[in-house]
This record gives C-alpha cells, sequence and structure tokens, in this order.
C-alpha cells in the first residue's frame, strides 16, 4: 500500500525547495557572490559552518596524545622561546607583548586566550602543527617544527593565562638549554 497523495506532494515539496535551495546556495557562493575579502565579516550562518567544520575536523584528527606534563616549568620556558622563535608572537601577541599590526586584518579575528582554554592539548597540538585553511593559521610542521618543538608551545600556550610579562620577556629573549 502507497502512501496518500497528499503525502506525496508534500514529499515532492519538500524535495523542489531542497533543489531550489542547492541551486541558489550554489549560485550564490560560485556566482562570485560571496565576497572572500578578509575586511569583511562573514555572514553568520557561513561563520557557524566554518566553526562547525573546523571543530569537528581539529576533533577527528587530533589524536597525537601528549607526551609531556602540562605543569612542567621548564616546558613552559622551553615554549615560551620556542613561540617567540616560531613568530606566534607576530599573530597572537604574548603576554606584555601585542600582535603586530597586520593581525588587525585577519579573519576570523584572534583570540589565543580563548582558544587555549577550549581545545584539549592535543588539538592544540594538532593545529598548531597543521594549521588551519583559510584562517592566516599556518602548519607549522610545514614550515619545519619538528613534534618536539610544537608540544613545548603548547605546554606554554596552556599557561598562557598565568605567565607575566617579565617571564615571558626573560624566557623568550633567553638563549636556548
Amino acid at each position: 500500500m502507497g502512501l496518500p497523495i497528499q503525502a506525496l506532494k508534500f514529499l515532492a515539496l519538500i524535495g523542489l525547495l531542497a533543489i531550489l535551495g542547492g541551486i541558489g546556495a550554489a549560485t550564490f557562493f560560485f556566482g562570485g557572490f560571496f565576497d572572500v575579502g578578509a575586511g569583511h565579516a562573514d555572514p553568520n550562518v557561513v561563520n557557524w559552518a566554518l566553526i562547525q567544520v573546523r571543530k569537528a575536523s581539529i576533533a577527528r584528527h587530533a589524536t597525537d596524545r601528549l607526551p609531556v606534563p602540562l605543569d612542567d616549568p621548564a616546558l613552559v620556558r622551553a615554549g615560551a622561546r620556542t613561540y617567540s622563535d616560531l613568530g606566534c608572537v607576530n599573530c597572537h601577541g604574548g603576554p606584555g607583548v601585542k600582535p603586530a599590526k597586520f593581525s588587525d586584518g585577519l579573519n576570523p579575528p584572534l583570540n589565543l586566550k580563548k582558544v587555549v582554554n577550549v581545545l584539549r592539548p592535543e588539538e592544540l597540538f594538532w593545529v598548531v602543527k597543521n594549521g588551519i585553511k583559510m584562517t592566516g593559521m599556518p602548519s607549522f610542521s610545514a614550515s619545519g617544527a619538528t613534534d618536539q618543538e610544537i608540544w613545548p608551545v603548547v605546554v606554554f600556550a596552556k599557561k598562557l593565562e598565568s605567565v607575566s610579562a617579565e617571564d615571558f620577556k626573560a624566557w623568550s629573549s633567553a638563549p636556548p638549554g
């Protein structure tokens, strides 16, 4: 026994609306109507979708386990040095250090303190190691940083709120070793 005619008409209407919505979205994105300029905020629905995709991707791919203790003071100091050496301070700033002026033009805007409190250490490691497309966050492994250099950066970032400007200055300018 089949569906009643009214149900079939309703399903056909839903199908037609889905097709029209898909055509409209394709026209909007592939027709060049979507502004990819970094100086313009994304529409809320696009921003929401990008955030959801980013969260899901990071959660799925962040499988490396923390091989070092988060509370090791020597790793926090080493991480501050590497954070500075890799250039993280240019975009994210640091305790007592403002980001470089060009970081004002990054979209989405940076809020490292918010991110480090939300991401697990394994997720933060994955982001630093692999970067995030279309955000300005580079892959530090692609530029030559090793896992042994990246993990201390993660340890430092997780302790970022408790690091004083004086300590950061001393640690980031100290010779390695």
